[in-house]
């Protein structure tokens, strides 16, 4: 728990006469929040720390692609991405977790994953340093080799700030987050646009990408002090590496999933088709990013705190499955319907390439978020095996269907052949998994319905407003507000509706109250008017 959220004085004894609400010493100690509160606070501050990072990102990605990279840098760049991200995925062996998930003091194991974590991350960078330009040659880019090892040294900055990293998530620091996040994106936007257009191209991503790491590193351990400490105990690194074997092979394929088409399409097409792919996945990306990743920041987290339970965890579950749904549906349902119109008017005409894949990528989107929800639930669940084979299954059928895809179709094909495996395979292996676990179907379809009709609904409304209004940006902006017009009706419950229109309408009317002389109110737990537990 972060020092904001602790109660002042929770040591002393109630008594004394201050007045209630009194934050002296002599005052009763207020209540210890209750999990359900914690996490509705990181979440918030979770939800804007994506927005404002996502949305500075969104902006340096046009600025960058309109005045100063070329397909061709971005594909360099995506090479380089490639590797990162599959260092990444096990840089650390999944030990960090352990952080998050045991009930223990952390601090009795910190030191024993940092060594673990800083080691296993400083010996997979001197293997690819050594490797960069076999492995830039294998995906098609040659000239990628520079950005590689420049690019691939935030993979031990990684490994070194995992722990204060793993104890921000554990205790919902999120706002502590958000201040860390910011500095890192100043940083590494800042630095990236300087370069990028004083011509360093596809280097000006590298030295952003590090330097903004190694802000975050300085956050980090700020923010959680005494956690990048190292230290030995051959008892715990035993129990830590047979806890996150099996996470770091399960995020290995997580990531080798969504990165072996970058490889394959730099491998077969070269590397301006590349770059052209890799603007499609990052515009099908951002309901991933702005809204998986908010709920992911505290997801694990709150899984974990609510395993003693079965029934708790499978609430949680179905609970979370539906906004996500809700908030995510309608941005991949227009993605899917215009791609052309959107590539058009946020990039520039030289990226309309990139729409054939754009349209396939949507849905893959869509699915992205729900899988990786199914993710931390699975882990928090204790079934990091089952999801082992899940992954390792997504990744064997994937790379067969990616190449087929290429030769027939080019970046569209290797969409499709990602839809495919995703919708035809890995959706029943994840039903099948989380039945096994007590999360019937029928549950799952109860909550999902709704969102996927009102998605139907706004790719049918999209196509047929922009038909009739033409290809423009008055045309895009028509079609996508007529089209959540249609969604929402469909999508959300009436209950919630209503539920929305009462709190509104109950906050209007505080705030008309307010501005009338009366006497002080009587503070109430809404919890326990509510009949809740304040401690469920």
């Amino acid at each position: 728990m972060s020092q904001s959220q602790v109660a002042p004085d929770a040591g002393s004894e109630p008594g004394g006469s201050e007045p209630a609400g009194s934050e002296t010493a002599g005052s009763e100690p207020a209540a210890p929040e209750s999990l359900g509160d914690r996490v509705r606070s990181a979440a918030k501050w979770s939800l804007i720390n994506t927005l404002l990072i996502r949305i500075g990102t969104f902006a340096t990605g046009v600025i960058l692609a309109r005045g100063a990279l070329t397909p061709r840098d971005w594909g360099l760049y995506a090479v380089g991405g490639v590797a990162q991200a599959v260092l990444l995925s096990f840089n650390e062996l999944g030990v960090s977790l352990a952080v998050v998930r045991w009930d223990r003091d952390p601090r009795s194991f910190a030191p024993t994953v940092v060594t673990l974590a800083t080691a296993s991350s400083t010996l997979l960078y001197v293997g690819l340093w050594f490797l960069a330009h076999d492995i830039a040659v294998m995906l098609g880019s040659p000239d990628a080799t520079g950005v590689l090892r420049i690019l691939c040294f935030a993979v031990v900055v990684d490994g070194v700030a995992c722990v204060p990293n793993a104890v921000l998530m554990r205790e919902f620091r999120q706002r502590a987050r958000l201040t860390i996040d910011l500095l890192t994106f100043v940083v590494s936007s800042g630095l990236t646009l300087l370069l990028a257009f004083r011509g360093w191209g596809a280097s000006s991503f590298a030295w952003g990408g590090v330097a903004g790491v190694m802000v975050a590193l300085i956050g980090c351990g700020i923010a959680a002090p005494g956690y990048l400490r190292p230290g030995w105990d051959r008892k715990v690194a035993r129990e830590l590496v047979h806890y996150g074997a099996p996470l770091a092979g399960a995020s290995l394929f997580v990531l080798a999933t969504m990165n072996t088409d970058s490889a394959v399409v730099g491998a077969t097409l070269g590397p301006v088709a590349l770059g052209l792919y890799r603007v499609a996945f990052t515009m099908s990306s951002w309901p991933v990013r702005a809204i998986s990743e908010t709920a992911r920041r505290v997801s694990f987290a709150g899984f974990s705190r609510a395993a003693v339970s079965e029934q708790t965890l499978t609430d949680g579950f179905t609970g979370g499955l539906s906004p996500l749904l809700i908030a995510s549906v309608p941005a991949c349902a227009l993605l899917a319907a215009l791609p052309g119109p959107i590539i058009r008017s946020v990039y520039g005409d030289q990226w309309t390439g990139a729409a054939g894949a754009l349209r396939y990528l949507a849905i893959l989107g869509l699915l992205r978020i729900v899988f990786e929800l199914c993710y931390d639930f699975l882990v928090a669940a204790g079934r990091s095996r089952a999801l082992l084979t899940v992954q390792a299954l997504w990744l064997a059928a994937l790379i067969p269907a990616l190449i087929i895809g290429a030769h027939r179709n080019g970046i569209s094909g290797v969409g499709a052949g990602h839809i495919v495996v995703a919708a035809a395979l890995i959706a029943p292996a994840y039903l099948l998994t989380l039945r096994a676990v007590g999360i019937h179907p029928l549950r799952i379809a109860a909550v999902t319905w709704r969102p996927l009709l009102g998605g139907a609904a706004v790719v049918a409304v999209a196509v047929a407003v922009n038909h009739v209004a033409g290809d423009s940006d008055a045309g895009l902006a028509g079609a996508s507000l007529v089209a959540m017009a249609a969604y929402v009706p469909i999508a959300v419950p009436a209950s919630v509706m209503r539920q929305v229109s009462g709190t509104v309408a109950s906050r209007f009317g505080r705030i008309g109250r307010r501005r009338k002389p009366i006497a002080p109110p009587i503070v109430v737990d809404e919890r326990l008017a509510s009949g809740e537990s304040a401690s469920a």
